[in-house]
């Protein structure tokens, strides 16, 4: 058994829509290598920094991630199916295994906080900072045409 710390950059493309570790930003893996009788299984930890945005207020979003891996990689074709990793000498890719750890832990939907109330659906201004008091007014677009009809002062015709 061996165990290593690295540091290394992180690949393009690691993320979803929202969120993600951005590109060549360090990337800390605590990684242990175990010989077995197929190959060798790797067993390790990640962490990276994230980027992204509310899904709410869509407000910059920062934080961290940590994801846990593991994988067997196969020291002959003969042994492995088709989809499993193989060894090329004395190296191994990590990166796949990596990767699919870091987006299978991204949140869905990132928040800033837990109570974030988002924005206004009417005009866009963040709910926070507009207060409790926030409205719009709402009418009912079956009676709007009624808002132009203006109604004349009967009690002069009624008189005479």
């Amino acid at each position: 058994m061996r165990t290593m710390q690295l540091v290394l950059p992180a690949p393009a493309d690691l993320g979803g829509g929202m969120i993600g570790v951005p590109e060549d930003v360090d990337v800390e893996l605590d990684i242990r290598l175990e010989a077995v009788m197929e190959g060798v299984l790797v067993t390790g930890t990640g962490r990276a920094p994230l980027r992204g945005e509310c899904s709410r207020c869509l407000d910059p979003l920062v934080s961290e991630i940590e994801a846990g891996f593991q994988e067997l990689f196969f020291y002959s074709a003969e042994d492995a199916s088709e989809d499993d990793p193989l060894l090329d000498g004395d190296l191994l890719d990590l990166e796949p295994a990596f990767r699919d750890a870091v987006v299978l832990a991204l949140p869905l939907s990132p928040l800033c906080s837990d109570d974030c109330p988002g924005l206004c659906a009417e005009c866009g201004v963040k709910l926070a900072e507009a207060g409790p008091g926030h409205r719009h007014e709402r009418i009912d677009p079956r009676w709007a045409a009624l808002q132009a009809l203006t109604i004349k002062d009967t009690d002069d015709d009624q008189e005479g």
